[in-house]
């Protein structure tokens, strides 16, 4: 079940990404209703991706870097980043899809010019840190508060 849950996780927020990416190009190709659905699609894979991974946590704890200690710095430069811009990724996408449903599209586009880069770095991180830890991790059997 661990493995299934992290393999879900991981999925669903790279999925995510690819979603948000297509809705990136729909808009700019003037399609805003495949533009919505699009950006409603990442939205709801990304709900899912955090529904995984908190389930995944609360279930089984945490992994632990035991990799290279050449690469030990890498590794927590890349997790530190990854989990900041992830606590900001989710308050601001609901930032900016708030502006869109109002209709404040002035302001939707330009904090989604901040969003969309900040989206796909926390998804493109969330694969590598999954394959680092599902090569080098240590299981914990904690959950760390």
């Amino acid at each position: 079940m661990k493995e299934l849950l992290g393999f879900l996780a991981v999925w669903s927020i790279v999925l995510s990404g690819l979603a948000l990416v297509t809705g990136v190009v729909l808009i700019k190709k003037g399609n805003r209703v495949a533009h919505h659905r699009a950006m409603l699609t990442a939205t709801s894979l990304a709900l899912l991706f955090l529904v995984f991974y908190l389930a995944k946590w609360a279930l089984y704890g945490t992994t632990a870097y035991g990799g290279p200690e050449a690469w030990r710095g890498a590794y927590y430069l890349l997790l530190i980043t990854h989990t900041l811009l992830a606590a900001i990724n989710g308050p601001l996408a609901l930032y900016v899809i708030w502006r869109a449903f109002r209709g404040e599209f002035i302001l939707h586009k330009r904090w989604a010019r901040v969003l969309v880069p900040i989206w796909l770095y926390v998804a493109v991180s969330g694969w590598v840190i999954y394959l680092v830890l599902k090569r080098y991790g240590v299981e914990t059997g904690t959950i760390a508060f």
